[in-house]
């Protein structure tokens, strides 16, 4: 049988939502207990009685105390984790940073490799070539002998 949609709003009826409290309240406590057994994790639930004075805690009064207490110490102990929307801000921006650097430092050799295409089509360098960039073309040169050096000679003691 197929329940029909609830209104998700403030009962008025007095006993209507009493009922309604209560029915729900257990369903609450029953998803806790299944919760911890099926999962196999500690939880504790404290549900406050508006129509009564009294406060309900499941499983008992002690064991909730033991569960806040471990949270709350794991909380100060685990504080890396636990950030601000500044810290984690702070964080976004430095990664984004790093990756700039790196895409930076990508873009720069890449442009150093069609410098040296260029090079070896027209046998001379262009006129905007700076003294920083001729330093890095000739460790990209030394680079890519050796790799071909290496190439080589693993070709050769394989053969």
């Amino acid at each position: 049988m197929a329940r029909k949609k609830v209104k998700l709003a403030f009962i008025s009826n007095d006993s209507t939502r009493k009922a309604t409290y209560k029915r729900r309240k257990k369903g609450i406590i029953k998803k806790v207990r299944e919760l911890t057994i099926l999962c196999g994790i500690p939880a504790c639930a404290i549900i406050s009685d508006p129509f009564d004075s009294k406060t309900e805690v499941w499983p008992n009064l002690k064991e909730a105390k033991q569960m806040i207490e471990r949270y709350q110490s794991s909380y100060m102990k685990d504080g890396r984790k636990n950030v601000n929307q500044e810290s984690f801000l702070l964080q976004k921006i430095t990664k984004a940073r790093e990756q700039l650097r790196m895409q930076r430092h990508d873009n720069h050799e890449n442009e150093l490799n069609i410098l040296m295409i260029w090079y070896l089509q027209n046998n001379k360098l262009p006129d905007d070539v700076t003294v920083s960039d001729l330093k890095d073309l000739d460790k990209l040169i030394e680079k890519n002998l050796k790799e071909i050096d290496d190439k080589m000679a693993s070709l050769s003691l394989s053969n």
